[in-house]
């Protein structure tokens, strides 16, 4: 299963650093965990010890592949390791992501800053990993120890628990937007070019001398400031050739009323029906 966005025909980004989630517990967050990283092309998925193991069968693979939407090639792809210095071996630099303290002396980095760092030593030819722990506990301090630093994350202190895939998801855009910039993926397609000023002026008088004819200029010493007023509204919005032209055709139909008579429609709906 695909969601919208996924496009199998542009070029992916992969790299950054290793997603190691240390004996988790549910197969649909692994998935989650996969599609999370799919998102920001993370691609080295890591799984210490999972409680139901790996690879899955039966109910927990389609319950973990149904999650991942589409970026299964991770779960397919996930290395198994017995423990957690297997899976960090040869790595260069891991955090370890927790909510809480653990007195270990460590230093302790947010997302945006652990990120920018890892990406460009990572860029420099240095592997990275990042340490998730299990779903009701976290990592426990032996896992921690194995750790270069916290990677933490700023959330409500009453309500620090963040879902393994949240966790997942926030350190990976931290990550690419390091690597890759902040980007808007696409922009506005602009269908219309902009109204000349002479359009514009155009369209003002068509539409002031109709306003005038019905009396909405009064009382008349008032008229050059609500004509301001007036032109400035549709100055703010940045009329296109096609704006103007819609504003215009709309203004003709209300004054002019239906293309067609009442009476006409009529018939033609009840022919329709017969």
């Amino acid at each position: 299963m695909t969601g919208a966005g996924t496009d199998s025909t542009r070029p992916a980004r992969e790299g950054g650093p290793a997603i190691i989630l240390v004996r988790p517990q549910l197969a649909v967050n692994i998935g989650m965990c996969a599609r999370a990283m799919a998102n920001f092309g993370l691609n080295d998925l890591r799984l210490v010890s999972p409680r139901e193991g790996w690879p899955r069968t039966g109910a927990y693979r389609k319950g973990a592949y149904a999650a991942a939407a589409g970026a299964v090639h991770l779960l397919e792809k996930a290395k198994l390791y017995d423990s957690v210095e297997a899976a960090v071996a040869d790595l260069n630099f891991i955090y370890a992501a927790t909510a809480r303290e653990r007195g270990q002396a460590k230093p302790v980095f947010l997302p945006r800053a652990a990120m920018a760092e890892s990406a460009a030593r990572i860029g420099g030819g240095e592997k990275h990993g990042v340490l998730f722990g299990p779903e009701r506990t976290g990592l426990d301090n032996d896992d921690v120890a194995l750790a270069d630093a916290i990677l933490t994350f700023p959330v409500n202190p009453a309500y620090a628990s963040l879902n393994l895939a949240q966790a997942v998801l926030l350190t990976g855009y931290e990550h690419f937007s390091a690597a890759h910039g902040q980007i808007a993926p696409f922009d506005t397609l602009e269908r219309s070019p902009p109204a000349q000023r002479e359009m514009v002026l155009s369209f003002f008088e068509f539409l002031e001398g109709h306003l005038e004819e019905s009396g909405f200029f009064r009382p008349v010493s008032k008229r050059p400031v609500m004509q301001r007023n007036l032109r400035n509204m549709f100055h703010r919005m940045n009329l296109t050739q096609q704006d103007v032209r819609t504003w215009w055709g709309m203004i003709v139909r209300l004054l002019e009323g239906p293309r067609e008579k009442p009476q006409t429609r009529k018939r033609v709906k009840q022919k329709t029906a017969e």
